[in-house]
């Protein structure tokens, strides 16, 4: 099958089960899940399609669990499709790509649910788990600079691709390691993952309506879009990450101050012997 065909495929697929999943919500209702109501969706992936993944996804992590199959088990067998992804994409195979990405974010969002319905939650397995997400994306990215490294402006916006998407979530990180709340901001993982698997399923479409133009921006338009998507965004959003959590330091330190007694002065608290007058 050609990267075209593979590509119309997965698309033709989603919107199937957009459809279905709308007319589900239509005559039985939306599927509410304690995920999406915690999480509230974002500007990018809102709270619906949350609701139609899990929805898709509710059976095959039961059909999962009951195999005996671990939440570490998925999450390192998840890095399998995101290597393949970063290789076809660096042959610009990218319906083949976005296949193998959006099966690799399958396992990472079935990993977190397994753990939860199985009791299996642990420290060490969000470990395991951040860290493969890191290799996860760093694949799909490395594979998009294998492929442009001959052309400097886009390996640009990769590059800074790049940079806001890993400070987004070091952003996050570091206000968990300093005790305070995570910002929300835009262009988490998850978005970032949908905007970038969408712009390489929809990069064959018009390779193949523009494939006679001499402008490579025009013939691969989706995935370059959304990569200037994710590089500006994320970036924006890391400069808010971080102001807001520098703030919330600053307050939780002048709060501390205020909370702490006056000093105590010693000396100011001896008492002097009455002297004579005129002594001096």
């Amino acid at each position: 099958m050609s990267d075209l065909g593979v590509s119309i495929g997965e698309i033709s697929f989603f919107f199937a089960l957009a459809t279905a999943y709308a007319l589900r919500a239509a005559f039985v209702g939306r599927v509410r899940h304690k995920r999406t109501e915690a999480d509230g969706g974002s500007v990018f992936v809102n709270k619906a399609t949350m609701e139609m993944v899990y929805w898709i996804l509710d059976p095959i992590i039961s059909f999962i669990a009951a195999l005996g199959i671990t939440p570490n088990m998925v999450t390192l067998a998840s890095l399998i499709p995101a290597a393949g992804a970063g290789v076809a994409l660096g042959f610009g195979w990218f319906g083949l790509g976005a296949l193998l990405a959006i099966l690799a974010t399958f396992g990472d969002i079935i990993d977190g649910l397994l753990a939860r319905k199985t009791g299996l939650s642990s420290d060490a397995g969000e470990v395991v788990d951040a860290a493969v997400d890191r290799y996860g994306e760093m694949f799909f990215f490395g594979g998009l600079i294998y492929y442009y490294r001959d052309h400097d402006q886009v390996l640009f916006i990769v590059l800074l691709a790049i940079v806001g998407s890993f400070m987004v979530s070091y952003a996050t990180a570091k206000a968990e390691a300093m005790g305070v709340t995570a910002p929300r901001g835009a262009m988490r993982r998850g978005e970032r993952a949908a905007y970038l698997i969408t712009g390489a399923a929809f990069t064959p479409i018009a390779s193949t309506l523009f494939a006679g133009s001499p402008s490579l921006a025009l013939r691969e338009l989706p995935i370059i879009l959304t990569l200037t998507i994710v590089a500006v965004v994320s970036n924006i959003s890391v400069v808010q990450r971080l102001s807001a959590i520098a703030a919330a330091l600053r307050e939780r330190a002048a709060a501390k101050r205020s909370a702490e007694p006056p000093a105590f002065d010693d000396e100011a608290m001896v008492t002097k012997p009455d002297l004579p007058v005129g002594t001096v």
